[in-house]
């Protein structure tokens, strides 16, 4: 039997908000994924070393912020660090459209804005599964 798809939902930061990752992170529970939830106001560090130790294959992070191009590229440089480069990596929340390629070039696959399905969220997840077999 084939091992269902781990991800880790991140809160970096001092961000106390949430709800959204609350919420992909049931969606993707109800999709047939393993979800690991780390609460809020977590460090790179602690977000990074939970991703390794539940052996994810990917790790969602959610911010609203505004320390996304601080928070999010320091998690995916302790991954790479540690030797865990291979997790896929992407994120979400109140992101200018005009920081996402630095968040790109820094390691992340996908980011989702505001409003995006979590239908959305759930396919990429899919594909780049099945694109890693």
């Amino acid at each position: 039997m084939d091992r269902r798809i781990r991800v880790l939902i991140g809160k970096p930061g001092l961000d106390g908000h949430d709800r959204g990752a609350k919420y992909i992170a049931r969606a993707l529970r109800d999709a047939g994924m393993e979800v690991i939830y780390t609460g809020i106001r977590q460090t790179p560090l602690a977000i990074a070393d939970a991703a390794i130790q539940e052996d994810v294959d990917f790790v969602g992070l959610s911010l609203l912020s505004g320390a996304h191009n601080h928070l999010f590229p320091e998690v995916a440089r302790i991954l790479r660090e540690k030797g865990a480069g291979d997790i896929v990596l992407f994120g979400g929340g109140v992101i200018p459209e005009e920081d996402i390629p630095g968040l790109n070039q820094a390691g992340f696959k996908a980011i989702f804005t505001p409003g995006t399905p979590a239908s959305a969220v759930v396919s990429f997840i899919e594909d780049e599964q099945k694109n890693r077999s």
